[in-house]
């Protein structure tokens, strides 16, 4: 079993980052940047957004963080929105989710320019995955491909699982894997929870990517020998032992699946940072689209 490490993959892709963004700046006397916008005082919201940052800094990123208060108006987070769209020091806008009830996320994602919508949420981008055009890949599938791809691990005819649809992992890399190219042109199954048994599915992986959002789901009796697993999931759970008196754990039931398959991603250090790393990926593509290099 080898562990596909994610902190260590995103490291060298943030270097990679880096010194491309010093080139650039001597090219042309600019860099990316990156606006996030953060609705409201959501402490796990605060922390994605606070590492966001943080990794901007470390790439030689501009870095502009927009605090708003919960009760903001949408036509106001709107007006925001529509100054950075045209905002040329601006390659990248994000908006943090969840939003407060009152506002339409839907309506939101849309307003975002889709060259500049580094998360990949935006129709435009959605619907470009699904034909196999150029677009930005939202950042948590497209890490997922980086990590296999930086593995050299061979998708190609290989049959990939998918437990969960979300907008956010689910449907995008199950689109993602499906496309006929060098690390994708797999065979795409997606379940979810309303399956009877999610193990008649899950046995069959010989990619397993889950992303259900519920703890320990997936044990060592639902996979097979030599799987390639991918645990999107990060829940809490309570842990006497910590310090915190909780410990983070996957949708895999990390111990016993690792047994079993070839390689595992851990809960923390896994998919995580490579979210991050391709959030600064896709806005690096964007100041180059921008700046027709």
């Amino acid at each position: 079993m080898k562990i596909l490490d994610g902190k260590l993959v995103s490291q060298t892709i943030k270097n990679e980052i880096k010194v491309e963004v010093e080139q650039l700046k001597e090219k042309t006397g600019k860099v990316p940047g990156l606006v996030t916008i953060l609705v409201g005082d959501n402490p796990a919201s605060k922390v994605y957004v606070s590492s966001k940052h943080k990794a901007c800094l470390e790439v030689g990123f501009l870095s502009v963080q927009e605090k708003l208060p919960a009760d903001i108006s949408e036509s106001q987070l709107l007006e925001i929105i529509y100054n950075y769209n045209e905002n040329p020091t601006v390659n990248g806008i994000l908006v943090q989710l969840p939003l407060p009830k009152h506002i339409d996320e839907n309506k939101v994602i849309e307003a975002i320019l889709p060259q500049k919508d580094v998360d990949g949420f935006h129709p435009m981008n959605v619907g470009n995955l699904v034909i196999g055009k150029d677009c930005f890949k939202s950042c948590t599938p497209a890490g997922i491909q980086e990590l296999l791809k930086r593995y050299n691990i061979e998708t190609a005819g290989k049959h990939v699982v998918v437990v969960g649809r979300s907008n956010i992992v689910g449907k995008p890399i199950a689109n993602i894997m499906l496309q006929k190219e060098k690390f994708a042109n797999s065979i795409v199954t997606v379940c979810h929870t309303a399956a009877k048994d999610l193990s008649v599915y899950t046995k069959q992986a010989d990619i397993l990517i889950a992303a259900v959002g519920r703890p320990n789901v997936i044990t060592k009796d639902m996979v097979k020998e030599g799987v390639v697993v991918i645990d999107v999931g990060i829940n809490s759970v309570p842990d006497e032992n910590s310090p915190k008196g909780y410990k983070l754990v996957g949708d895999v039931d990390f111990d016993s699946v690792s047994q079993i398959a070839s390689y595992i991603t851990p809960v923390p250090g896994g998919v995580g940072p490579m979210t991050i790393a391709m959030l600064l990926a896709n806005t690096l593509k964007s100041f180059r689209q921008f700046n027709n290099i």
